[in-house]
């Protein structure tokens, strides 16, 4: 049986900080492979802050190149929209009875856990591999204390990047060179694209 981390995010753009991610679940966690799961629209963000969904995923694609640890997945555009975390599971289960699938997230993510749909479904039947990341506050709330404990949560303690989407884009957009937080393929593609100038 595969032991699968399924990586969530709307990778707009994936850099640096995702790849390191990946890579240190594949070589310091019992998971063999990391898939990144190209979400067209979290529930939990504006939808008009993203680049084109099969860009993004031709993106992650860049970045991978040939690891045969990491892989790029598309599983979401064809589910409804928008996409929950235990909607694509139950599709993955079904499509692949032989695989055992882990979440892979961020300390702040899990921290909106309460916010999920069938948060207490997640808890119970799949496993988090959680890494750090800075400044992410616990929030009050008795559900996610009760979710949290319940939870079969594992902490990693892969190094801290604080590097975000968001961060990049905005050094595009100054007309910044971002190229030090991007794999070079990625960042050739944004250039040739004019990606996030605007």
């Amino acid at each position: 049986m595969a032991r699968i981390g399924l990586y969530f995010g709307s990778f707009n753009p994936i850099h640096i900080g995702h790849l390191a991610i990946a890579g240190y679940m594949t070589e310091f966690t019992p998971l063999e492979q990391v898939w990144f799961i190209v979400s067209p629209h979290n529930p939990l963000k504006k939808k008009n802050t993203l680049l084109d969904d099969y860009q993004r995923l031709y993106m992650v694609q860049l970045a991978i190149g040939n690891n045969d640890h990491l892989k790029a997945s598309d599983i979401e555009f064809s589910l409804p929209s928008p996409s929950y975390t235990i909607d694509t599971l139950a599709y993955l289960r079904e499509k692949n009875p032989s695989h055992d699938y882990s979440l892979v997230m961020g300390e702040d993510n899990l921290y909106t856990l309460h916010k999920w749909k069938n948060t207490e479904a997640l808890a119970e039947k799949y496993h988090f591999y959680v890494y750090p990341r800075p400044y992410s506050p616990r929030p009050e709330s008795a559900l996610l204390s009760e979710l949290l404990a319940k939870a079969k949560i594992h902490w990693v303690k892969a190094p801290l990047m604080d590097i975000s989407g968001t961060f990049i884009r905005s050094g595009i957009k100054k007309g910044k060179n971002m190229s030090y937080y991007l794999s070079p393929p990625v960042w050739k593609y944004i250039e040739e694209m004019h990606f996030y100038e605007k």
